[in-house]
């Protein structure tokens, strides 16, 4: 078993302090805490199945279950992800402009997993396809950027540092590769991938206007 897990942009240190991306990871983690406390039934409540939203009910789940995870690795690993782009592209949207994004991303994620898998009646949960987003943002951004990463190969353990690009780059590559084949799959179990690559492709869609608007604003247009 082996794995590239991004810690940090090391090619630059953002020029405000990521109170969004901060606030954000708070969120997910208290939500954590009250599904921990609440267990299935709240759970239930608040993850989306996609069957129900084409049925129109319980629309809110669309937003809500972007705050929900499957488990101490599911809620540890994506916060991971979104701590190491999200500071940078907070940076370059402005707090304001990125919550719509990061929100935006999440939505447009579960929308498209919701079209991929209309009649599924498996709950999604979790807050990969807005960080999704904010990696396909960051890829069109900062593609030179070089990220601090935790390589593990087996027993191997060890860190470098991995061009954004290329890091990026393969972590799509696989999420298409698997979403072709969860596609086929709709009342299986495991990961959104449709999702994942719907949130990315937003992500690298919008990041240009987002951060145009942020630039107009600052020359006072």
């Amino acid at each position: 078993m082996g794995g590239l897990i991004p810690l940090k942009d090391a090619s630059r240190k953002p020029r405000r302090y990521p109170i969004v991306t901060t606030t954000i990871i708070l969120i997910n983690s208290a939500v954590f805490l009250l599904e921990i406390i609440g267990g299935a039934t709240f759970v239930e409540n608040w993850c989306l199945v996609p069957a129900d939203i084409v049925a129109g009910h319980h629309l809110i789940t669309i937003l809500s279950a972007m705050f929900l995870h499957a488990g101490w690795l599911h809620i540890i690993g994506n916060m991971i992800f979104l701590w190491a782009f999200g500071p940078a592209i907070e940076d370059s949207m402005g707090p304001k402009r990125y919550l719509i994004f990061y929100l935006s991303s999440g939505v447009i994620a579960s929308l498209l997993q919701v079209a991929a898998t209309p009649q599924s009646t498996v709950p999604n949960l979790g807050a990969s396809g807005a960080i999704a987003g904010v990696m396909g943002a960051f890829l069109v951004t900062y593609p030179g950027d070089r990220i601090r990463t935790l390589v593990l190969f087996g027993i191997f353990v060890t860190i470098t540092f991995i061009p954004a690009a290329l890091l990026i780059g393969l972590w799509f590559i696989i999420q298409l590769f698997n979403g072709v084949g969860a596609v086929a799959n709709v009342q299986g179990g495991g990961v959104a991938y449709v999702a994942h690559v719907g949130g990315f492709i937003f992500g690298a869609a919008a990041a240009r206007p987002f951060q145009r608007l942020l630039r107009g604003r600052e020359r006072g247009t």
